[in-house]
């Protein structure tokens, strides 16, 4: 007899509290659970096809979202980004979204062992099944530590794993490991928007990374575990080979920083090594949008911009460079695709477009962002865009941002063949069409530096090949085994790793990573507002005249509510509806 599933991308939980709740009633995503299906090449392709949709969302809204991932000290949303959770919910897609795709994969495997399809594609399809499995069980033991291992597709209410306790984590992700060594040894080629064995590489190299660092730096008292330098020594190592494959494999730097995250064509970017493809017209994403309309942006901090080093390779607290953060005002020309001024006559008032006789003022950084590593003039708009001095780019609306520094590595003139096009695909939600790194091989070489520093053994070869290479491209000095220490290292980690993560951070920020990197860093009270209140604060505008926005001591600053630390949130609270249904076999995460 056949039975008929159905399964849709808004998710299944792994416990279900009724029979109605089994199933996700998503007719696009129907199937009939045959052999016939499960024999049929096209239909198999067909369903991984959806498991690269929910997992790659690319500028979508995903797992790590570029732009949008602001509980972070690099970023302000103005309506202010508490913790992710400040009570036990009764249930999230956090918890029922990584077991949907969890028990989607496992279908597939549990198919594949009596389908008729060759053996070579079968086994792709199976690494492709059992890379998407690591990818979601990680995700879960991020967010939730102990979580239940599942190695098959759980079909049944009253299947007693249901009611089973949750499993160490530290056994699920020597699980995830064995299924991302499958997955590289079987997944195949491909090109870099498909399925490929690069892809399965340069998710080996992230999450052992991971690992590795969260098992050196936890502790008992907060993670519920203390440190393990063997375990973390082993997934360190695993990391470093991964990423040397990578670095191994032909890919380059682009020359600018800023190339991968605005082109509307990475297919031939040498740096690229995973991307997701939008095309105009037909898929498109926002954060173009949101990095560039009227829409006040989630601004870069105080704390971040100051931990970008000066030219002369010194951080803010000892370099001998021009430390002023103050903007100066000067007169701004609306500048049109005809490289001609914009006069007032074109009717676009509201972007406040003045005649080249009464230039609009604005408030530019761009003398202090000079004497700084070239990557935050690409990353922050050398214009301040606040309440009262909004910014325009070329035909966009005006712009505000929460801290004063608005997002400019986004934006692209490449959209716009005419000044409409530009405001269609620059500045309406859903029709940007740039496409979205995912992988690339500046975060394989920050990872393999990374490692190395943290097994002890890295050399000044290991760093000239690896973060080097980003700080030539950022127009700083090359790293030293040694570099001089820094007044505001305060979290007993040696020069060499707080140097490496702050080129981490400098590199990827706003790409989605830095509030994981807090955790296992174990550095999660630095999202703290009463402790760090530069994780608030926004631009200089002490000289502003009349200034419109909220100021703490000179500073911009979006909110005035408070974000206190508690070790709880190193985990997120299990959903209730998951402890109800289990009936007591599965407990609550410390604190919650």
């Amino acid at each position: 007899m056949k039975k008929t599933y159905l399964l849709g991308l808004a998710g299944l939980a792994l416990l279900f509290a009724s029979c109605n709740d089994m199933l996700d009633v998503n007719p696009r995503d129907k199937f009939t659970n045959d052999p016939e299906f499960w024999n049929d090449q096209n239909r198999v392709l067909n369903y991984t096809n959806t498991m690269y949709s929910y997992n790659f969302s690319g500028y979508g809204t995903g797992i790590e979202d570029p732009y949008f991932s602001s509980l972070t000290d690099d970023q302000a949303n103005p309506e202010f980004d508490n913790w992710t959770f400040t009570s036990v919910p009764g249930s999230t897609s956090y918890w029922s979204g990584p077991y949907t795709e969890i028990r989607r994969c496992n279908y597939l495997l549990d198919n594949m062992k009596a389908s008729t399809i060759a053996d070579a594609t079968k086994n792709r399809f199976c690494a492709i099944a059992r890379l998407m499995r690591a990818h979601n069980y990680f995700q879960l033991v991020k967010r939730y530590g102990d979580v239940q291992w599942q190695d098959h597709a759980i079909t049944d209410v009253n299947d007693e794993i249901i009611k089973g306790p949750r499993d160490d984590r530290d056994l699920v992700m020597d699980k995830v490991l064995e299924d991302l060594d499958y997955a590289i040894a079987n997944i195949g080629s491909g090109d870099k928007a498909s399925w490929n064995k690069d892809l399965a590489l340069a998710m080996k190299s992230d999450i052992c990374l991971y690992e590795g660092t969260y098992c050196k730096y936890r502790t008992q008292a907060d993670n519920g575990k203390g440190p393990d330098n063997a375990r973390a020594q082993k997934y360190l190592n695993e990391c470093v080979k991964a990423s040397q494959e990578l670095m191994n494999g032909g890919y380059e730097l682009t020359k600018n920083y800023g190339e991968i995250y605005n082109s509307t064509n990475l297919s031939n970017n040498k740096e690229i090594i995973f991307y997701r493809n939008y095309q105009k017209d037909m898929l498109g994403h926002s954060t173009v949008d949101y990095t560039s309309g009227s829409t006040a942006q989630r601004g870069i901090t105080k704390d971040a911009i100051d931990a970008f080093l000066f030219l002369d390779g010194k951080p803010l607290a000892t370099t001998t460079m021009d430390k002023s953060d103050k903007p100066q005002i000067e007169p701004y020309y609306m500048i049109g695709l005809d490289g001609k001024i914009v006069k007032t006559e074109d009717g676009r008032d509201s972007i406040r477009v003045d005649s080249e006789e009464d230039p609009l003022w604005v408030y530019s950084m761009e003398e202090p962002f000079s004497v700084r590593d070239k990557r935050l003039s690409v990353i922050v708009d050398k214009y301040l865009a606040f309440k009262g001095y909004g910014h325009a780019r070329t035909w966009l609306a005006e712009m505000t941002s929460s801290t004063g520094y608005t997002i400019g590595k986004y934006y692209t003139t490449a959209m716009g063949a005419s000044p409409q096009e530009q405001l269609t695909y620059c500045n309406e939600i859903g029709k940007g069409y740039t496409d979205a790194p995912i992988y690339y091989l500046s975060r394989v070489l920050l990872n393999y530096a990374e490692a190395k520093a943290e097994l002890g053994n890295a050399t000044q070869a290991d760093l000239d090949k690896s973060v080097n290479l980003l700080q030539v491209r950022a127009g700083l000095p090359g790293m030293t085994l040694n570099p001089e220490a820094d007044p505001a290292n305060t979290f007993g980690v040696s020069s060499l790793i707080w140097e490496i993560r702050r080129a981490r951070r400098c590199e990827l920020m706003t790409d989605g990573f830095r509030y994981w990197d807090l955790v296992r860093w174990h550095m999660l009270d630095k999202l703290d507002t009463n402790k760090y209140p530069d994780i608030r604060r926004g631009a200089n505008l002490s000289d502003v005249e009349d200034c419109e926005v909220a100021l703490d001591g000179g500073y911009a600053i979006p909110y005035t509510a408070t974000r206190t630390y508690d070790k709880k949130y190193y985990f997120y609270p299990i959903p209730s509806s998951q402890i109800n249904a289990s009936q007591g076999g599965t407990t609550q995460n410390p604190g919650w």
